[in-house]
């Protein structure tokens, strides 16, 4: 509540207060003459004050117990976060280390072509059609393999 932001708590307590002892004050009021004639005004505002402070304790209980369970959240997500930090690394470190795996098996695939498939480049057959080696097909299907 945005009352509860611009008063200090302890405004709430003491309009509760106030208006208790007006309560109490306005049974004694029959006693003065004068101030017999305004005890209905006082015990209608010290019933106004006594709903309003009850009601403002009430909010400021709520309030309290809301901002208790704002901090609890805010540190399990502190927790959490940092959690995620650590798993994170993990994972980075995964992904380096199959790409890393990846890198190597494919210059081995590279200089597997380069020594093998390389030798086929001069033969070719009648009519301008070269002849496909099956270590092609083996460099092909070695490079398809998922990484290990």
């Amino acid at each position: 509540m945005w009352i509860l932001e611009w008063l200090p708590n302890w405004v709430f307590y003491a309009v509760f207060f106030i208006g208790l002892l007006a309560l109490v004050a306005t049974y004694f009021l029959n006693f003065i003459p004068f101030l017999s004639t305004y005890q209905i005004p006082i015990q209608v505002l010290s019933v106004i004050a006594l709903c309003f402070g009850t009601y403002m304790a009430g909010a400021i209980f709520d309030n309290e117990s809301w901002l208790a369970k704002v901090k609890d959240v805010e540190a399990k997500v502190a927790e959490v976060q940092v959690q995620s930090v650590k798993e994170n690394i993990k994972i980075v470190e995964k992904v380096v280390k199959k790409l890393e795996i990846v890198r190597v098996q494919g210059n081995e695939v590279i200089k597997y072509v380069d020594r093998e498939v390389v030798k086929y480049d001069t033969k070719f057959a009648p009519g301008g059609i070269c002849e496909i080696p099956k270590e092609f097909f083996i460099a092909h299907n070695d490079a398809a393999k998922e990484p290990r």
